[in-house]
Order: structure tokens, then C-alpha cells, then sequence
């Protein structure tokens, strides 16, 4: 790909997608506003973009490759900067999920990441990513929401869930944000590639308390984990982890409600959180 000559080295998708939009606006003889007037957005939006402050929505960078006839190339570079956002130790199990056949996952207190509204992930990243800008988490959401995308496949990847009850009882966003989460959450099961379960409080302890774990199985049958907590990430390859990670699995979906039991369950959750926020 083609940089001018603005300090190459220390180039990033975000400043090379500022850059070629900055070169290209030029080119055709355009100043910010008038380039904002034909795209139709704002020209300071345009002039955050340019400056590698601010990402383009995936429909800016649409429509800067159909009004420069880039071939797909803004969005491209918006895919590679929104890849760059996700941590180092995050990459190797997002590259898998595109990959996957089978994708299995359990979240201790949180609705898994696939499963989440843009609201709910919203109001995870306020409040775990402090002084960080508005722009940077909607960037980040906008990741989180990218990778949903493993459902539009052609071989869409078979997707189970098990979630401790305390995903449901914790209001995350607030009332309205948890009604719109936990009606996604119904509306999802509808596929027949989605399963979930909810492991309640009833059943006490288990091997998973206070962490997450997604358990990804390629089409050629080799299985990747992945252990997250706060602050980080483990990929897990080995066999013999593996296999302990698979046991552990298995435990909490042993204890955990069957479908319709869970369905029930969250609907009674919904139920509530409708009522209080009529109230």
C-alpha cells in the first residue's frame, strides 16, 4: 500500500486510512467541507478522521469507496485498525472465532461478547476503560460488534453459551439497556446454530467462578482455549490444557438449566426488569 512520506515507521492502519483519505480529497481538488457536503458528513467528523483521531463508521467508509472508487479500500483499512484496537492477547482467539466450526463459551457474570447489544457493550467499556474517549469506546464497541459476523457465514459456526445467573441479575447500562439485552439474547436462540444456558445460583460453586472461558474447535478438529479475567488473556493450545478446559466446560454445563428452563428463566428476568422500569 502506497504512504507518503509523513514518518512511514511509525504508521498504523488508523493514520494510513487518515493519510489516503487526506491525499485522495486533495487530489480530486476538494477541501474538507466541500468533501463533507457530497459525502454527506460533518466536515469536522471528516477532519477527525483525516488526523487519525477518530475511526469512520463502517458506513463513511463505505461511502468514501464509492465516491473515490477505492475498491474496498476504506473499509478495509477500517477492518485492520478496528483488529489493531483488540489487546495483544486477544487477537489469536478472535482470528479463530472467523475460523471456527464450533465456538463455546462461558461468562461467570457478563452476557458473552457474540451475544451482547452495542448498548450493554457500551456501558462495559465506560466503565472499565476510565478517561478513555467517547470516540475510543464506540471504536471498541464497533469491534465487539464486528465479530457477530461469524453468524453471517455461509458455514454459520455452531455457538454455545452457558452464562452464571449473575449475568442476568446484574443490571449492566441500566433497566432499559438490560430489557434490549436479554430480548437479543431470546431473539438469538431463535437460530438453531445458538444454544444457551444459564447455570443458576442454586447450584452453588463451580469451576469457573470469576472467569471466562471460550473453547473454539476448527474445522479440522483442533480445539483452541482461551481463559480470560480483568485484565488479560491466555490462549491455550496444548492438549493436555485443552482437555482440563473441556472438563471444566462440561462441569458447568452439567450444572447448569436445560433450555427451557433457561429460556424461562430469562424471560422472568426480563419480566422484571420491564416492570421496574414502568414503575
Amino acid at each position: 500500500m502506497e504512504l507518503n512520506n509523513e514518518d512511514d515507521s511509525r504508521a498504523t492502519p488508523r493514520t494510513v486510512l487518515g493519510r489516503r483519505l487526506r491525499r485522495l480529497r486533495k487530489a480530486a481538488g476538494l477541501s474538507q467541507r466541500a468533501l463533507a457536503d457530497k459525502v454527506g458528513y460533518p466536515h469536522t467528523y471528516l477532519s477527525r478522521v483525516e488526523r487519525g483521531e477518530q475511526l469512520p463508521s463502517e458506513a463513511l467508509a463505505e461511502d468514501l469507496d464509492t465516491h473515490f472508487a477505492t475498491d474496498g479500500l476504506f473499509v478495509e483499512l477500517l477492518s485492520m485498525a478496528q483488529d489493531a484496537t483488540i489487546p495483544d492477547y486477544g487477537r489469536v482467539i478472535v482470528d479463530s472465532e472467523r475460523k471456527a466450526a464450533r465456538i463455546q463459551v462461558f461468562g461467570s457474570s457478563l452476557i458473552p461478547g457474540l451475544l451482547q447489544t452495542k448498548d450493554y457493550a457500551h456501558a462495559l467499556f465506560r466503565e472499565s476503560l476510565p478517561g478513555e474517549s467517547e470516540e475510543r469506546i464506540n471504536e471498541r464497541v464497533a469491534t465487539r460488534m464486528r465479530r457477530k459476523r461469524v453468524f453471517e457465514k455461509a458455514q454459520v459456526p455452531y455457538y454455545w453459551a452457558i452464562m452464571d445467573e449473575a449475568a442476568l441479575r446484574r443490571p449492566i447500562g441500566g433497566l432499559a439497556c438490560m430489557c434490549l439485552q436479554l430480548r437479543h439474547v431470546l431473539t438469538a436462540v431463535e437460530s438453531s446454530q445458538i444454544a444457551v444456558q444459564v447455570l443458576p445460583f442454586t447450584q452453588g460453586e463451580h469451576p469457573m467462578l470469576g472467569g471466562s472461558l471460550s473453547l473454539l474447535t476448527l474445522r479440522n478438529g483442533a480445539t483452541i482455549g482461551y481463559v480470560e479475567n480483568f485484565f488479560s488473556g491466555e490462549p491455550v493450545q496444548a492438549p493436555e490444557k485443552v482437555l482440563e478446559l473441556t472438563h471444566m466446560f462440561d462441569v458447568a454445563r452439567s450444572k447448569a438449566l436445560p433450555e427451557r428452563e433457561t429460556l424461562d428463566l430469562i424471560r422472568s428476568y426480563l419480566g422484571r426488569y420491564e416492570d421496574e422500569e414502568d414503575s
